[in-house]
């Protein structure tokens, strides 16, 4: 097939600046505000009330400028559908912009590889997640966009059900065959060598009959065991697409036993074989497993799972493209006007003849990058890499997740490529202006993988450490009645718990309390030596309204 270019509706991609992106840098840990009142001098008037607060405490969190999600690099079916759910809804279109990639790797996983160059081997298969609170719409939205692939689904099986019938009757006829014949070896005395070959040939004949199980494309609530049944049945591909975020404990199996199994979490992303044996059942074995997952969940998941054992330390964390949007709960207008029935059915046709077309492959494609597209990549590792300095790079915090960018930013330039050209010659290489779309992508999602990374305490552990010393402080106060702690009775309560084992440990969590000024050191005693507080700290009076 001739190579096509990409339709005119993509914009003009200019050379972008010498660094046309830096990390929003977040609240510091340093506050910049004025020193707190225990550093100045006390006025007679203002001595038996105590120093007077200077301001409100200011939240223990990073604010970054999170752009937008860049619609417009999509073709015109996904991007009239993305744009116009996200209207209907009343949703942030970073939603269902995310839900639509998904959909595309559910399409392309297993289907379709990308040779990058002759050691490198991306595979197409995504993991997103997008994080609202409740009440955001995220379920009719996510019924917009994966709604299409049930129509594929069913489209596939309907195709296999004549087939499965025959071979279904076929199967049964063989197997009583084979189970007479046997019988009648068993009772045989004359040529029972010959009656044994017989029931021999017949059962062998039976037990070459397959019948196909019905074709699946997704699934919802799965165990990883299920998962690699699922994979293992369909070509070692399968999709986990759910609105709600339970599906991590499931697919984990934390949910049910307390080690989680990460396994399948693991190697359906990377396509690592993926060998499976069991008590008391046939091993399964897929050579190249390839996991979609898409979910939409809420921001306390995220919180959550960041202390779930092995997410990060394995790199499940890593894996994830996150998406978290600006929440419009509150701004909505209710009156918005539904899917246009036109963008709504071009969609579903489009999306469903992709997984038509792709499902035809009984191996893998391989795509190829056109050495135009193959040098933006490398100026993009280029980029990326300084970052990655474990003293100087911006993105130090997040070593694991941008070590990973680049070969997330090779699969949707696949999976872009794929939706553009797929009805007139997908077998062409990913051009230049793609894999700039991709690039675009990628951007996105290390803005928001680092706001995730803040949110989960992952990005800066002292902010971390101070949320859990302030949840301390706040119940003490509350169950003593006091509006003052020690030092002491912090360490005696949390030392049970391994970062905070000395005194010592607890010292940048306290230094964050003080200069964001939730706390300050008491500052009307002084111990004999050297002038220092004695180790006592009072708690601002909002601090105490909101237990």
């Amino acid at each position: 097939m001739s190579a096509v270019p990409l339709p005119d509706w993509l914009p003009p991609l200019t050379e972008p600046p010498e660094d046309p992106w830096e990390p929003t840098p977040p609240t510091p840990i340093r506050s910049q505000h004025t020193p707190r009142h225990h550093d100045q001098v006390e006025t007679p008037a203002a001595a038996d009330a105590g120093p007077v607060w200077d301001g409100d405490p200011v939240p223990l969190k990073t604010n970054r400028l999170l752009r937008p999600f860049p619609v417009e690099v999509f073709p015109g079916w996904l991007a009239d559908q993305v744009s116009a759910v996200a209207e209907a809804t009343q949703t942030p279109v970073d939603l269902a912009g995310s839900v639509a990639l998904a959909c595309l790797s559910t399409a392309a996983g297993g289907k379709v590889l990308v040779q990058v160059d002759r050691s490198w081997l991306e595979q197409v298969n995504l993991y997103t997640v997008t994080a609202l609170p409740p009440g955001s719409r995220k379920s009719p939205v996510f019924r917009a966009m994966a709604g299409a692939l049930s129509d594929a689904e069913q489209a596939l099986q309907d195709d296999t059900a004549g087939q499965r019938h025959e071979l279904e009757i076929a199967a049964r006829i063989a197997h009583a065959r084979a189970e007479d014949l046997a019988k009648k070896a068993e009772r045989a005395t004359a040529n029972p060598q010959e009656a044994l070959a017989d029931a021999t040939a017949a059962a062998k004949e039976a037990a070459e009959i397959f019948v196909p199980v019905l074709p699946r494309l997704m699934t919802d609530d799965v165990t990883p065991e299920s998962c690699v049944s699922l994979m293992a049945a369909h070509g070692g591909r399968i999709a986990v697409l759910s609105a709600e975020g339970d599906v991590f404990a499931t697919l984990t199996g934390t949910r049910y036993s307390a080690a989680p199994n990460l396994g399948v979490f693991l190697k359906g992303h990377a396509g690592d074989k993926l060998q499976v044996d069991r008590k008391g059942r046939e091993s399964e074995s897929i050579d190249r497993p390839a996991l979609t997952l898409g979910v939409t969940t809420q921001p306390g998941t995220l919180q959550g799972l960041a202390a779930q054992p092995g997410f990060r330390d394995r790199g499940v964390l890593a894996r994830i493209l996150y998406s978290l949007p600006v929440n419009t709960v509150g701004s909505r207008n209710n009156r918005a006007a539904s899917v246009p029935e036109p963008i709504e059915t071009s969609y579903r046709d489009a999306l469903r003849t992709l997984v038509l077309l792709l499902d035809d492959n009984e191996t893998p494609h391989h795509l190829d990058l056109t050495p135009e597209a193959r040098q933006i990549l490398l100026d993009f590792q280029d980029w990326i890499e300084p970052r990655l300095d474990p003293q100087t790079g911006q993105l130090a915090p997040i070593t694991d997740w941008a070590s990973k960018l680049a070969g997330a930013v090779v699969r949707i330039a696949a999976l872009l490529h794929l939706a553009h050209t797929f009805t007139t010659g997908y077998a062409s290489a990913i051009t230049a202006d793609t894999m700039r779309a991709a690039e675009r992508v990628g951007r996105y999602y290390l803005d928001h993988a680092l706001a995730v990374y803040d949110l989960m305490g992952r990005s800066h552990p002292d902010l971390d450490d101070a949320r859990e010393v302030l949840t301390w402080i706040t119940n003490h106060c509350k169950r003593t009645g006091l509006e003052s702690f020690s030092r002491r009775d912090a360490l005696r309560s949390l030392h049970g718990r391994p970062r905070f084992a000395t005194a010592t440990a607890l010292e940048p969590a306290f230094e964050v309390l003080t200069d964001h000024g939730h706390i300050r050191p008491r500052a009307t005693e002084k111990t004999s030596r050297g002038g220092r507080p004695p180790g006592v700290y009072e708690v601002h009076p909002t601090v105490l309204a909101t237990q």
